[in-house]
């Protein structure tokens, strides 16, 4: 059975913890598109700082490590179940900055 869109919001709401606001919209590609906003912090002038960007990855994965990043980095106190995967998250990242640096695979 798949999970409603709002189901799936709520899920990733409870991870995120309290200083997210999670948003679901459906992308250009009929993709689920996490949209997570912290309650504190800000970005680009007033806007709230969040983990969509445009042209990239914004599923539940990359945005719930970006998440967990923010967290990491601007909130270090803060108490969020997404924090346990953050060892998981900075291994993702780690083989993307290593994807990226040996260019262009030819097979």
């Amino acid at each position: 059975m798949v999970a409603s869109r709002s189901a799936r919001e709520r899920k990733a709401a409870g991870q995120a913890g309290p200083l997210a606001r999670v948003r679901i919209e459906v992308g250009a590609r009929e993709q689920f598109v996490y949209k997570i906003t912290c309650v504190e912090c800000t970005g680009k002038g007033e806007r709230a700082w969040s983990t969509y960007r445009p042209g990239e990855d914004n599923g539940f994965m990359a945005a719930m490590d970006r998440w967990t990043f923010h967290l990491k980095e601007r909130h270090p106190a803060s108490d969020a179940p997404c924090l346990e995967f953050l060892p998981a998250a900075e291994q993702r990242l780690q083989e993307r900055r290593e994807q990226r640096a040996a260019g262009p695979q030819t097979t």
